[in-house]
């Protein structure tokens, strides 16, 4: 490591033309090249030689200034090792060990700082920010454009998720990053005219894959999203102008000095750096400490099968006795709450949960002006006073924590509420999961109560249209490449009910995959809290070893391992939970996918459990044992999955 640290020094040292500087990965793979020719501020980027980024342009356009161009390269570039070691139990892998070189690049003008570009390239990725300096007596700005770019090279293909314009959708929540994804597309377009959503994942021919998102992003900053262009170029954007029903300014404002969010870019010649990354937490640091040793786990919620209707005192006991039925932590008590049960019997359906040893999770909506979701409890999480007072109340009476929804929009303003209501949950223990909302942004790392985000098309969908359901492999198939790899992510799915009502009777919805896959997306979605989609009638009407598998499931994992897959296709992980491996797949395909894939998290002869399906969909389990190459011959139907533990 000392060797290749030295290597990366002397590379960053070294002149590549005269108006540019090089910065090298630890192990010298990874390349950043940084210029000022023609006094515009640029970077590219290649691995093992190859460009995966070509040269991209940098730069702030602020109301003080336009450094975007006529800018220069200072001389004095420092360079540094980050040799780091944290442990975060909420995301994909608990214990990191992150190596980089990081490298901070002044652009002056006129002999004068201006702002630092500051990079850090570890061996699988390149993360950058801006440092801007005060310019003379003003200690403020305005950050009116980022000029940061990524030119992907000729061949790019793309996996995308357009963003919603503002105001639309139910109750005019929109934007809130559930719309879908169109894979393998041309690089070039803007989705429907609005750009793209973080993370976006990028294919470079046949070269590798690369993963643009940004990181470290709080009540300093706005949200950005991706806009596409021409000729493979695209932009950081701010948020659009109607967001928030047009309430705050669409740019971001800094006191200077002051730093924007780190741009993050996970790159490799397969898919595994992405998957396995941790490059969203590597980079940010807790903004403040937990007030408590927060606990995680498995739960339930009668309302993505029962909907509003099953929000009363009678269905939230027999979800409570559910529960403690199958092991599971908490119950969450959806929407109209207050309205349909009440306060009073909310702290004794609390009492009554604590008996069994289940905690309660309430939810709330956002909204104070920025939409019309009627949705209550409303007017309490955008009010400090009101948010308080109410924390201190569930802390009373025993709450985990709070499911806060309907925020649609990234301004600054926005970002704000999100981390007030984060660091006000901390106050009085509480953990929080967000819902029609933004991207999280290294949030499990920054805010240490913050538990997951939707962020997108999540199970609801599954129970109001069928196309959905119809569509639940492939939407599945996506989110460990994209949405998954940056953070935590609420989807509450895993039904085992065959139809999306309280009865499981063939009317509404019907779910089209197999009992195997809902098992294999408990392990392939992660999030340190899962409110699974279960039902209290699958006691009795699922099979027994699906219901003996949900039980011991973990919702909190130590390492993850990419073994095969490809977008919208198919996807094959590994997760470790102490000392036990979990292999998951699924396929969309519409022809079995039957493939050999080599596990060396077991050993040579090791007896183990095979969840899979037949052409039917029905599920079984059966004993295998590994052969001496650690290798499985696997075949999975379409819809059907399987699964692999000891």
């Amino acid at each position: 490591m000392k060797f290749f640290f030295a290597l990366a020094m002397l590379l960053t040292a070294a002149v590549v033309n005269a108006d540019e500087k090089q910065i090298a990965s630890p192990d010298g793979k990874l390349a950043v090249i940084v210029s000022d020719i023609n006094g515009q501020p640029s970077y590219r980027i290649s691995y093992n030689g190859v460009s995966f980024l070509e040269s991209s342009p940098l730069g702030l356009v602020t109301n003080i200034g336009d450094f975007s161009q006529q800018m220069s390269l200072g001389k004095d570039i420092r360079v540094k090792e980050i040799n780091e070691v944290y442990e975060l139990p909420s995301i994909k892998q608990s214990k990191v060990h992150y190596v980089a070189t990081e490298a901070t690049i002044p652009f002056i003008r006129e002999g004068k700082a201006v702002y630092d570009v500051v990079f850090r390239i570890s061996n699988r990725d390149v993360v950058f920010k801006y440092k801007m300096y005060p310019q003379g007596e003003t200690l403020s700005c305005i950050i009116q454009k980022e000029a940061t770019g990524f030119v992907l090279p000729d061949g790019t293909t793309t996996f995308l998720c357009p963003q919603s314009k503002p105001m639309g959708g139910f109750a005019r929540t929109s934007p809130s990053y559930e719309t879908s994804y169109t894979v393998d597309d041309a690089v070039g377009k803007n989705g429907w005219g609005e750009g793209y959503t973080f993370p976006c994942l990028f294919r470079n021919g046949d070269k590798g894959w690369l993963l643009i998102s940004e990181t470290g992003v709080n009540g300093g900053y706005c949200g950005s999203r991706l806009l596409g262009g021409n000729k493979g170029l695209y932009t950081i954007g701010f948020p659009q102008e109607g967001e928030a029903n047009g309430n705050g300014t669409v740019a971001p404002g800094l006191s200077l000095p002051g730093e924007t969010p780190w741009r993050t870019i996970v790159l490799g010649e397969t898919l595994a750096p992405i998957v396995e990354s941790t490059t969203a937490f590597d980079a940010v640091e807790p903004l403040y400490t937990a007030s408590q040793k927060y606990t995680y786990g498995s739960g339930s919620w009668s309302w993505i099968i029962g909907m509003d209707a099953s929000t009363n005192y009678e269905e939230q006991i027999r979800y409570i006795d559910f529960s403690a039925a199958m092991g599971y932590q908490s119950v969450l008590v959806d929407a109209l709450w207050d309205k349909q049960i009440g306060h009073d019997k909310i702290q004794k359906l609390a009492e009554y949960a604590a008996a069994k040893d289940v905690h309660l999770y309430l939810w709330y909506n956002s909204n104070g002006y920025w939409n019309d979701a009627p949705q209550s409890p409303r007017g309490i999480m955008n009010h400090t006073i009101a948010r308080r007072k109410e924390m201190k109340w569930m802390q009373s009476i025993g709450i985990r924590g709070i499911k806060v929804d309907f925020f649609g929009g990234d301004k600054q303003m926005t970002m704000q509420l999100y981390e007030d209501i984060l660091a006000d949950a901390n106050d009085y223990g509480l953990l929080v999961i967000f819902h029609g909302c933004t991207l999280p942004r290294g949030w499990e790392r920054m805010y240490p109560n913050f538990a997951s985000s939707e962020a997108v098309l999540a199970s609801e969908n599954l129970h109001f249209s069928q196309g959905s359901c119809d569509n639940e492999a492939f939407n599945a198939c996506l989110h460990p490449f994209i949405r998954n790899t940056v953070g935590s992510m609420d989807f509450g799915g895993s039904a085992l009910n065959k139809y999306y009502n309280a009865n499981n009777a063939p009317r509404g919805s019907r779910r089209v995959t197999s009992d195997v896959f809902a098992l294999a997306t408990a392990v392939l979605f992660q999030s340190p809290v899962q409110h699974f989609a279960l039902a209290p009638n699958n006691l009795t009407d699922a099979p027994s070893w699906a219901i003996d598998f949900m039980k011991q499931v973990p919702t909190t994992w130590d390492e993850v391992r990419f073994i095969d897959g490809y977008p919208g296709k198919y996807v094959i992980l590994a997760r470790r939970h102490g000392d036990k491996w979990y292999v998951a797949g699924i396929n969309a395909q519409k022809e079995p996918l039957k493939v050999k894939v080599n596990l060396p998290m077991f050993s040579s002869g090791e007896q183990l459990r095979l969840f899979s399906d037949d052409q039917t969909l029905q599920g079984n389990v059966k004993p295998i044992k590994i052969g001496k190459k650690q290798e499985l011959q696997l075949s999975i139907p379409c819809n059907g999955g399987i699964l692999i533990i000891k």
